[in-house]
């Protein structure tokens, strides 16, 4: 047989090789050893917190590719076709607008890659695009032996190109732009790509407007808008604070991301049906920059997480390397792929609380309780203590970040230790703090990243912070004397 099984330390980690003898096709039926061509089976067991990964020759590949001319063909059907046609929508729509997060998100990234938003008689399918924690990523959607659910860094999810403008690649002499093809056709749809720190902290966010090297800004057509969600998770955050996933019963070793950015997308939303309609521009882009220092390598932003007690910082980092699949990555020859140069990582800067300095900016970064990040880490009982903390099954292969509350007390600081100051020496009242938060909600609906109808829930939830992030922190200052 020509089945390879290998396993790595971590997802960047090099690949080893499992001896056969140590492994088979098989699964375990009532503790009996059973011959099974969809399951693998190995006698000392699989080590959590490690990757494995099994190469094989199948017997056929499904068909893959269908779905992004079929979601094409759907939406300029019910645009133009007639009520002769059976079209359920026929003259009632004006126009159409397309969503997607995470992997339906990178869907839409391939999709505007491969130049379809134009059928086969020249009609535009969407005018709008809102791709959202899609990252610097495609997906496995259009290649031969494709897994669409892949979450795998070693995928042919992680080819360049990465930014919208062309570029060429320093190392392999490729030359290439995700709107490219788009671009060649004609006037471009109006993109509002949206992103989290997870994607940035997962090792590629920030390719989608930086250069290779990573020594410029990229600035992207009159098109794009690139938001990114300061101290937000890839996932919706969990509120009230929890250390685990129920959905999987994974956990981390800090509370949860709490922040809830859905407000920040639904004026996403309404001001690209206005740029789409009226032509009126939406608000500028707001992300991490090298030019005016709020893109830094992860190490800087390591310098001030370190002098907070019992917080871990992900050990190792997560790195994007080029990958070489062969002359045609539509059909990989090369399996796995052949590893090539690290690209370059860049996070968004923070302040001495550790919040993110860019970006927009929700009330509570602006008007903080505690430390909001993208990243969390794996807890010693799920194995690979240290790792960036991602999880799979109904949760889709999210990434979890943090919420650190700050202490309540001046009293609970200096026994904690902590250098970020306490909730009471930063505000006078929960009214004082709401108000405060109120007007940092203005100031985002004055900026358009917000909607007047969410400045009052947010100032209400504001409330419900404060009185957790209060009572969370005394409970532990006291559960430490």
């Amino acid at each position: 047989l020509d089945a390879v099984m290998t396993v790595q330390e971590h997802e960047d980690a090099p690949e080893e090789t499992i001896p056969w003898d140590q492994w088979s096709f098989a699964r375990l039926d009532d503790g009996r050893v059973v011959p099974d061509p969809k399951h693998v089976y190995m006698s000392a067991g699989f080590e959590p917190g490690k990757v494995y990964q099994v190469i094989y020759s199948t017997t056929g590949a499904p068909v893959v590719g269908l779905g992004l001319l079929a979601t094409r063909d759907m939406a300029t059907f019910l645009r133009y076709g007639g009520a002769q046609e059976d079209n359920p929508c026929a003259e009632n729509i004006e126009r159409a607008y397309t969503f997607g997060v995470s992997q339906s998100g990178r869907f839409l990234r391939l999709f505007l890659y491969l130049g379809l938003n134009r059928d086969e008689t020249g009609r535009t399918a969407f005018d709008g695009f809102m791709p959202h924690v899609g990252g610097g990523k495609r997906g496995e959607f259009n290649q031969r032996f494709a897994q669409p659910s892949s979450q795998a860094s070693r995928s042919t999810n992680s080819l360049f190109p990465f930014s919208d403008v062309a570029q060429t690649d320093p190392e392999t002499g490729l030359t290439d732009g995700l709107l490219t093809r788009l671009s060649d056709q004609g006037s471009l749809p109006k993109i509002m790509y949206s992103y989290t720190p997870s994607e940035y902290w997962a090792g590629h966010g920030s390719l989608v407007h930086t250069d290779l090297t990573g020594s410029k800004d990229l600035e992207p057509p009159e098109e794009v808008r690139i938001y990114v969600y300061a101290g937000a998770q890839h996932a919706l955050g969990a509120f009230p604070l929890i250390e685990n996933d129920p959905s999987d019963n994974v956990y981390s070793q800090h509370p949860i991301n709490c922040l809830d950015h859905r407000a920040l997308l639904r004026a996403a939303l309404v001001h690209l049906d206005k740029w789409v309609t009226t032509g009126e521009k939406p608000a500028p882009s707001s992300h991490p920059k090298i030019a005016d220092g709020t893109a830094v390598k992860p190490e800087i932003v390591l310098q001030t997480f370190k002098n907070i007690p019992s917080v871990g910082f992900p050990t190792p980092l997560r790195r994007f390397a080029r990958l070489d699949f062969g002359p045609d990555p539509g059909v990989p020859t090369n399996i796995p792929a052949a590893i090539g140069k690290v690209y370059p990582h860049l996070v968004s800067a923070v302040d001495q609380d550790g919040n993110e300095t860019s970006g927009v900016r929700l009330p509570f970064i602006s008007v903080p309780l505690a430390s909001h990040t993208g990243w969390n880490v794996r807890h010693a009982n799920m194995g690979g203590e240290g790792q960036t903390l991602s999880t799979g099954g109904a949760s889709g292969g999210t990434l979890r970040g943090s919420t650190l509350p700050f202490p309540a007390t001046k009293r609970d600081r200096e026994t904690l230790g902590d250098p970020r100051l306490s909730i009471e020496e930063r505000y006078e009242s929960k009214d004082q703090y709401q108000g405060l938060v109120r007007q940092a909600a203005q100031e985002l609906l004055d900026q358009r990243y917000l909607l007047a109808e969410d400045v009052e829930p947010m100032v209400e939830l504001g409330g419900r912070h404060y009185d957790l992030m209060s009572t969370r922190a005394i409970a532990t200052q006291s559960s430490a004397d």
